[in-house]
Parts: C-alpha cells; sequence; structure tokens
C-alpha cells in the first residue's frame, strides 16, 4: 500500500493547468468532440473536412501542395483521397504538362457539399462562447503559436 506522505511542493512551471500543451491538447479534444456529430451529418471525417475546406478556398491544387496545406504526408494523403473519390466528392487528374503531378478538382456533389456545411463555421463559434472577432484573434495566435514551434529545431 502506497504510503501517504505529502507530495513534495510542485513548481508553479510544473502544474498541468499551466501547460499551454495540456490546455492546446484539451482545447482539440473539445473541438474534434464538437465537430464530430456535424460532419458525421454531411458523412465526413474531420481530415476529409480539412481537404474540403482546402478544396473549397481553391479548386484544383496538386497532391504535394494539398499536402503541405493540411501537413500530411502522401502516405497519409492519398488513401484519403482516394476513398473521397470513392464518395464522389472529388476527382484526381494527373496533369497534362507534368504527369507526375495530380491535381485534385471538386466534384459536383463535393460543391454542394460547401453549402451544407456552411452552418459549421457558425456552431463553433457560438460554442466558443466568444464573439467573432475574439475567435477569430485566438486563431490567428495559436497559428503564430504553431509556426514558430515548427521553425524552432527540437534539442
Amino acid at each position: 500500500m502506497p504510503s501517504k506522505t505529502p507530495a513534495t511542493k510542485a513548481n508553479p512551471a510544473q502544474l498541468l493547468d499551466n501547460q499551454l500543451c495540456f490546455a492546446l491538447y484539451s482545447a482539440s479534444l473539445a473541438m474534434t468532440k464538437l465537430y464530430k456529430p456535424m460532419l458525421d451529418r454531411l458523412g465526413l471525417t474531420y481530415p476529409q473536412y480539412l481537404v474540403m475546406l482546402v478544396l473549397w478556398e481553391g479548386d484544383g491544387p496538386s497532391v504535394s501542395s494539398l499536402g503541405e496545406r493540411l501537413n500530411l504526408d502522401s502516405g497519409t494523403l492519398t488513401p484519403l483521397l482516394k476513398r473521397m473519390e470513392s464518395a464522389g466528392w472529388l476527382v484526381r487528374q494527373r496533369s497534362s504538362e507534368d504527369e507526375r503531378r495530380v491535381h485534385v478538382w471538386l466534384s459536383p456533389t463535393g460543391q454542394q457539399l460547401q453549402a451544407q456545411a456552411a452552418f459549421i463555421p457558425e456552431c463553433v463559434v457560438s460554442q466558443s462562447g466568444m464573439p467573432l472577432a475574439e475567435v477569430m484573434s485566438l486563431n490567428r495566435k495559436v497559428q503564430q503559436l504553431r509556426d514558430a514551434m515548427q521553425a524552432v529545431p527540437i534539442p
């Protein structure tokens, strides 16, 4: 049986609630939980939704640029795109200038899905309990943090 000796006094920098990584991790879990039922209604997984967001911004990116934008390697992205093509949301097509390059285009069904998904951002902002301007500011700060973390070599 473990002894009931008092724990050593924790360094404030080592308290769980003071860890940025935990705040981001737990917020990510909460966000995933929020998105799941909305995406289930559309028949999309979260990674598929991210692909659709990029295609709704600009149709026809190359698979490699899509992977860079989403931080996904080709081993993850290619099967995802194949499933999405089978579902009828997009079409993959080899470039006529360089057959090594494959571009991704929305199908008419994928284009229609954009209107069906239009409710999602408003639901997320509403659930946050923050004004839209504050959510957008937080998003920019998290993006800055991500970019800074990706730029620093790991010691």
